[in-house]
Order: structure tokens, then C-alpha cells, then sequence
């Protein structure tokens, strides 16, 4: 729906329009997620996807936005986890090695996102001109949300099982994955929680566990290939592809990492608890 802007109140004098970074005289509002000291979703990453789209390749996407290779596959990770669907998938193959390219749902995001730039901005531009008053629109401004975990997934509930004291969720994350979570009866009224509702799904890295153990259909267990390490002197960061375009980050005591044989390659499963789950919905 277009932003309709509000009457002038004749006796009131027109303000002076803010000047952008660049000093043109425009206002230039932009969103961003962040999830840690990471980005989900912000300009960059778009402008990423879209150059995905024209060049078929991620490296020649990435040098084309100034990404390194390690980060542009950080960025698409990160952005598929977000999404019911994929927005980036890869092809093997081809003269150069294989190809890359950009979903539907990713055409989708694109779109979206460029249409809520659009709208943060004209209301950033009526905020400068005319104040606070009378623009309720402004709580969209509160759209770049900070986000502590690592794990952040957009989720459809499927089921919502209420008890006298707990709820029990069950979410869906793709085609060939689910989430439990348990919740509080306040919790799933206050959220409006019912099958068909978006969620967010967040589960914090150190509440993931690894297993040398397959899958074997166990509530909360997605078996997948380790594609990236990271170690301190105590703890490991792993990150699991679990498929459908989906990673998971777990951090265990590094000890732990080494004995499960967690190297880039190698096959784990990733389980957490139903109680560990945080849900979000606006």
C-alpha cells in the first residue's frame, strides 16, 4: 500500500529537508538484520544476490560487490537460512567450474527489500520534514533488529499442542525438516501462535550439540556435512550444511570437536533441545 502523506496543518512552518551522507539534499534510508556481528540481510548482500543473478557465477559476483569468495558464501548461507526456500543455489559443472543462481525466492526478497528501502525511506523523509507527530509509521524504523544467535530460522508452524503449563510447537523448516519448540501458554497467546503463522526460530549456537551418531529421526536431529571450523583456545565453531539450502551452527568445547573428528568433510548430526528454541513473530 502506496504511504499516503499526512495534511499540513496551515499554521505550521515547512521544515528544513535533512541532508543524506553525500550532501545532495536526499534522504537515503537503508534496513539491515543482523544476527551476532553478522549480517543477514542489508543492502550489500542484496546487491550480492543481484549480482549473482546477472553473472551466473559467485565468484564473479563476489569480486563484482567487493566481496571476498569466503564471505560471499557467508552471505548467501546466512540469507537461505532466513528463507522458507532457498534464494541461492549452486550448480556443479561448466567451463568455469560450476554456476550459481538466484531463486524465485530470492527474486522475491530482492523485490521486498527494495520495496521496504523505498517505504523506510519516504518515511525517514517525512520524519525530517514534519516531525514525529502524527506518524505512526515511524515504528518501522525499528526493522534492523540485533539478533544474539548464530541459528536464526524463518519457520511455518504446523502444529501448536497446548498442555496446562506448556505448549508444544512444531514448525515447519523445509520439505525435509522440522522444529519442536516448547513455550509457555502466555507465550504462544501472546504470539498468536497457530498452523499457517511465520515464526522465527532461534537457537543459540552453544545449545547445539554434535554426535558422531546418524540421525535417526529423533526430535530436533539434522544430520549434515561439516563446511566450516573455527577454534579458540577452549571452544570450536562448527557449522553444518544440513541440506535444503539450511546450515547450523553449533560451538562445543574444542576437545569435544577433536574427538568427533569435526573437519571440514566429515558427517554429524546436530540436536538440540524442544525448551532451548526461542520463537519471534510480529
Amino acid at each position: 500500500m502506496p504511504l499516503k502523506s499526512p495534511a499540513r496543518r496551515p499554521a505550521r512552518k515547512p521544515a528544513r529537508r535533512a541532508q543524506s551522507a553525500a550532501g545532495d539534499g536526499e534522504i537515503d534510508a537503508s534496513i539491515a538484520l543482523h544476527a551476532g556481528d553478522r549480517f543477514l540481510v542489508g543492502r550489500d548482500r542484496i546487491r550480492l544476490l543481484e549480482a549473482v543473478a546477472e553473472h551466473g557465477n559467485i565468484t564473479r559476483a563476489a569480486q563484482a560487490t567487493g566481496f571476498s569468495y569466503k564471505t560471499a558464501w557467508d552471505a548467501v548461507n546466512a540469507i537461505n537460512n532466513l528463507l522458507p526456500t532457498p534464494a541461492f543455489r549452486t550448480r556443479t559443472g561448466g567451463r568455469a567450474g560450476g554456476g550459481a543462481q538466484v531463486t524465485d525466492e530470492g527474486r522475491r526478497l530482492i523485490a521486498t527489500f527494495h520495496r521496504l528501502e523505498a517505504r523506510l525511506t519516504e518515511i525517514s523523509r517525512l520524519i525530517a520534514e514534519e516531525g514525529l507527530e502524527g506518524q505512526d509509521e515511524a515504528l518501522l524504523l525499528m526493522f534492523g533488529a540485533r539478533l544474539s544467535t548464530r541459528n536464526v530460522f524463518q519457520c511455518e508452524v504446523r502444529e501448536v499442542a497446548r498442555g496446562p503449563v506448556e505448549v508444544r510447537v512444531t514448525l515447519r523448516l523445509s520439505d525435509a525438516h522440522a522444529i519442536e519448540a516448547l513455550v509457555t501458554n502466555a507465550a504462544a497467546t501472546s504470539l498468536a501462535l497457530a498452523p499457517g503463522r511465520r515464526a522465527l526460530a532461534l537457537i543459540k549456537a552453544p545449545f547445539v550439540a554434535l554426535s558422531a551418531a546418524r540421525s535417526d529421526g529423533a526430535v530436533n536431529t539434522f544430520a549434515g556435512e561439516v563446511v566450516a571450523r573455527v577454534d579458540d583456545e577452549s571452544s570450536a565453531e562448527v557449522r553444518l550444511d544440513i541440506g535444503a539450502g539450511k546450515t547450523m551452527t553449533a560451538v562445543v568445547p574444542r576437545v569435544d570437536a577433536d574427538r568427533l573428528q569435526a573437519v571440514v568433510g566429515a558427517r554429524l548430526t546436530a540436536g538440540f533441545a524442544p525448551a532451548h528454541v526461542i520463537l519471534a513473530a510480529n
